[in-house]
């Protein structure tokens, strides 16, 4: 396996190469970037920063990956990116490493899409196997789960999380947390639903989808005090474990308030 680098492309003087790597015409790979086996940067991509992607990436044209944060209070500080294995990265995509604010680390999991202008700002982390569609904006230190799609144009508030298995709609404006397996909808998002569909590509067995819909109705949709209901729900359907990553989300909230639906009311 041989690595193949355009003579218009120039690659740092201390980058790390995997083998078997195409870096086409007119790319730019800074000096601390750890490029994975397999990895192919199409024309006028740019990895710059203390960034490592693993195996197999697919970056295309104007994607710029590992540039410094989008965040006034950085100040070049040490920070990172990590990417997993077998992302793609299409056109003009942004991806920026942590801050002092947090962690410093910005992470992304395997398998990820991110369709073209997708934005994934500083100390985020992303789970495998996620979808951002189309110009999906998604705020500083952000927390998304695994197997979560993302509708386009949708924008995520700074510090939100987003629970496994959701499902963004397009244009959505997310300002609060969205539990795993739920649907956000609508500008403000409010939660649509449980993501059924996601549920059973997920192979979630009938019983799990039924309990987990009995939950959620108990939870949103009664007169009960959300940390009330959770604690009904937990005594009668904590054993389930897709019921109990719900519980959980919910109880570990922190700094965003929840998303609900339109007619809950504020518990």
């Amino acid at each position: 396996m041989t690595t193949n680098i355009h003579t218009s492309s120039v690659v740092e003087t201390g980058a790390q190469i995997a083998a078997d790597v195409t870096i086409g015409p007119f790319c730019h790979v800074g000096a601390d970037v750890k490029l994975g086996e397999g990895s192919v940067l199409h024309s006028h991509a740019v990895i710059a920063g203390n960034t490592t992607i693993g195996k197999n990436a697919k970056i295309f044209p104007f994607a710029s990956v590992g540039h410094e944060p989008q965040d006034l209070k950085y100040h070049g500080e040490e920070n990172s990116l990590t990417i997993g294995d077998d992302c793609t990265i299409r056109e003009g995509v942004t991806i920026n490493p942590g801050t002092e604010g947090d962690d410093g680390k910005t992470i992304i999991g395997n398998n990820c899409f991110f369709l073209a202008n997708a934005h994934v700002a500083h100390d985020c982390k992303i789970g495998n196997n996620v979808i951002f569609s189309n110009a999906v904006m998604v705020a500083g230190h952000c927390h998304v789960g695994d197997n979560v799609i993302m509708g386009g144009g949708a924008g995520v508030h700074q510090f939100c999380r987003i629970g496994n298995n959701a499902f963004v709609g397009g244009l959505a404006g997310v300002e609060n947390d969205i539990i795993p397996y739920g649907i956000a909808l609508g500008n403000r998002a409010y939660l649509g639903g449980l993501n059924l569909i996601g549920m059973k590509r997920a192979n979630i067995n009938r019983e799990s989808i039924n309990k987990a819909r009995k939950a959620f109705k108990d939870i949103f949709n009664s007169d009960v005090p959300i940390v009330e209901a959770v604690k009904n729900a937990e005594k009668e359907m904590g054993d389930d474990p897709v019921v109990a990553t719900i519980l959980d989300f919910i109880k570990a909230s922190d700094n965003r308030s929840l998303c609900t639906p339109r007619s809950n009311r504020e518990s």
